[in-house]
């Protein structure tokens, strides 16, 4: 028997670049127009209901405001420009979260404003759950990563 050998040289051109951070070329459909301004409004919705909530920390001292107010800003960040401007120009950003994120540390005041709330909170959960032992163990877990990060990571910032 003879063996035949087929040698084939085979090229593809393409006649657009292939832009893969559209849609339509990971999908295979077109893009659907707006949807970007979907998006973001959706961020912004979740950005003012934290605010809200973070407002509402304020005042209620059961509330944590800071956690909040980080989601907040997440959000405020992803859905336009003018909405972040406009929250990191409240007084609740001004005086909670621009001394950390311009300095990268805070207070002694700020940390013990975050940690003794967030100390009472996760204290009831811990109480609540005397026949859940896992999540005593949850509660304990997150408490402790509170106090190390906040005591031990965050630089304590003096004073001026």
């Amino acid at each position: 028997m003879a063996s035949t050998s087929i040698k084939s040289n085979v090229s593809i051109e393409l006649s657009t670049p292939i832009e893969s951070n559209t849609a339509e070329s990971v999908f295979g459909a077109p893009a659907r127009p707006g949807g970007r301004r979907v998006s973001r409004w959706v961020w912004a919705a979740f950005g003012f209901v934290a605010f809200g909530v973070s407002m509402a920390g304020v005042v209620l001292p059961f509330i944590p405001t800071t956690p909040f107010l980080l989601v907040a800003a997440f959000c405020f960040a992803r859905s336009s420009e003018r909405l972040n401007t406009w929250f990191k120009s409240t007084k609740l950003y001004k005086r909670v979260l621009e001394g950390y994120v311009q300095k990268r540390s805070m207070t002694p005041k700020a940390k013990l404003t975050i940690l003794v709330p967030v100390t009472i909170l996760l204290g009831v959960g811990f109480a609540l759950m005397s026949n859940v032992p896992v999540g005593r163990i949850a509660v304990a877990v997150v408490w402790a990563c509170h106090v190390v990060y906040f005591g031990f990571m965050v630089k304590t910032d003096k004073g001026e």
